[in-house]
């Protein structure tokens, strides 16, 4: 039997529809906390809450665009209204755009600066304002990536806000620590999702030059959120941990 040990918490975690952010979700209500699940796509915010409510989890979607501010700022009006705090803010909403250095367009720089950086801060900065108010403190995390410590073919903008991400968990801890708000960054490797499972080379490519053997699955980095969340985590913040089976150890390229 799982155990309830986020039974009191209230979560919100953007760019879950799908993959990682679903899985992240699941867990959370599983485990007993209440999700208000978001993702830009309204068809998939719904069959995603269906799902996790299906297996008794208590989940409420919030479709939307989580790089909005306005929308950011509603949705956590719309938690506390609804539950009446928040205490875990996911920041898991992302784009990858690949393309060539030489040619990357404005617009495509502009668009993954937003939702991966803007999206994140502002969703951090929304969920502390609420959390300093309810002076309980709270857990705020951001979905960094293992681009974010080794270069990656035709992924130099994307990069860029990863490792962004992890120096604004660090330097968050001076604003936040003395409300006790933690925050923290987790670094996924290669991993087996929706938009991953269909291509038959990917978890070939990735099993043959990730040392632990294969690809991470959601389950993999969920639980691992799950204990940055969690109590027992109480202690750490200004931190980011590689979830990666090794890769970044060793950098084959998978190319």
């Amino acid at each position: 039997m799982l155990s309830k040990k986020f039974d009191e918490h209230i979560a919100i975690v953007t760019g879950a529809g799908q993959g990682i952010g679903f899985e992240i979700c699941r867990q959370l209500a599983l485990h007993g906390a209440t999700v208000m699940l978001n993702d830009i796509e309204e068809m998939l915010t719904t069959k995603a809450v269906e799902l996790i409510n299906k297996e008794n989890g208590k989940c409420h979607g919030v479709p939307g665009d989580a790089s909005d501010v306005s929308f950011i700022e509603k949705m956590v009006d719309n938690a506390v209204d609804r539950f009446g705090k928040l205490t875990i803010a996911i920041a898991n909403a992302g784009i990858t755009l690949f393309g060539d250095f030489f040619n990357y367009s404005p617009d495509a720089f502009n668009s993954v600066m937003q939702v991966n950086l803007g999206g994140s801060f502002f969703l951090a900065q929304a969920a502390a304002k609420q959390m300093k108010k309810q002076k309980d403190g709270g857990r705020i995390l951001f979905m960094s990536s293992v681009t974010g410590h080794q270069a990656h073919k035709d992924l130099a903008a994307y990069s860029m806000t990863k490792a962004g991400l992890e120096m604004l968990a660090k330097n968050l801890v001076i604003e936040l620590a003395q409300y006790k708000i933690t925050v923290n960054a987790i670094a996924p490797g290669a991993t087996l999702t929706e938009r991953t499972v269909h291509d038959p080379e990917y978890e070939k490519t990735w099993s043959r030059i990730t040392p632990i053997g294969r690809p991470a699955t959601t389950k993999d980095i969920a639980e691992t959120v799950l204990f940055f969340v969690s109590d027992e985590a109480r202690h750490i913040t200004g931190q980011s941990l590689v979830i990666d089976g090794g890769w970044t150890s060793v950098s084959v390229s998978p190319y």
